[in-house]
């Protein structure tokens, strides 16, 4: 079993990585949210005797918690010097961090693993194996860097599966704003692949007003007598969540109907 490496703390004067304090300020990295990285292939580059966590406090991110076939998985993407890292751990791996990049780079990929060495203040005994250089014993590489490689992270199928069934996951304390914010984040970074023609689909079908955001016109079919009073109650966002998932299933039973449609 590998020893774990421990991280010292991160500077004094380092932001939260998701701050909008750490865009050129004293932290190297600046985090992006998951669904950004959802949408491009990643290959894998090291794996790193240093827990997650222990990398996720040095350099302030925020883990967030998702799952795929292989189990739950614990990751944190952010951008160090230019490049697209990913940090995960799937539960059923063995101790480390594994490290990944876009598909599109680095070219060099040594030298990007040095610069997130130095960002986490360690040397590069912390690299249990890598997938370049001399002496890389390619029947070691983890399993976990099989999965997907040249592929995508997830289909938006799978990604929508995934959000209805355990919503808290992705969005922590489950609001109608906050489930419709992380949608509305999510088909941006996928350049409108998985809402595209939902707000003239509940305009058509549903009698929304067309002059309205989707996620207006589906407060509006959930609540026919009106929006309710700010603040909302409990009751009320699950209310409108239950109706926007609902209405959102509709949508995509509808997609799959038509040829070369799909959520």
């Amino acid at each position: 079993m590998t020893e774990m490496i421990d991280l010292p703390e991160p500077e004094a004067n380092w932001a939260p990585a998701s701050s909008s304090t750490s865009v050129g300020g004293c932290n190297p990295a600046r985090q992006c949210s998951v669904f950004q990285a959802a949408t491009e292939p990643l290959i894998s580059l090291a794996l790193l005797a240093v827990e997650l966590d222990s990398v996720a406090r040095r350099l302030r991110l925020t883990v967030e918690e998702s799952w795929d076939e292989h189990g739950a998985l614990r990751a944190a993407f952010f951008t160090l010097d230019g490049t697209d890292f990913v940090v995960t751990h799937h539960e059923r791996d063995p101790a480390g961090t594994y490290v990944w990049v876009r598909k599109s780079g680095p070219v060099d990929p040594a030298g990007r693993m040095a610069v997130l060495l130095a960002a986490l203040g360690v040397g590069p005994d912390a690299i249990v194996c890598s997938t370049w250089g001399v002496g890389t014993d390619r029947s070691h590489v983890p399993g976990a860097w099989r999965r997907g490689r040249g592929g995508r992270v997830e289909s938006h199928q799978r990604f929508w599966e995934g959000f209805s069934k355990r919503t808290g996951m992705y969005v922590g304390r489950i609001t109608y704003e906050g489930v419709t914010a992380y949608l509305d984040g999510y088909d941006y970074a996928g350049g409108g692949a998985l809402l595209g023609g939902l707000r003239e689909w509940l305009a058509d079908t549903k009698q929304a007003g067309q002059n309205l955001v989707w996620s207006a016109q589906v407060v509006g079919v959930v609540f026919p007598g009106g929006r309710p009073a700010e603040p909302w109650s409990p009751e009320e966002h699950r209310q409108a969540v239950a109706g926007l998932f609902a209405l959102l299933d509709e949508f995509f039973a509808h997609l799959q109907g038509q040829p070369g449609a799909t959520p």
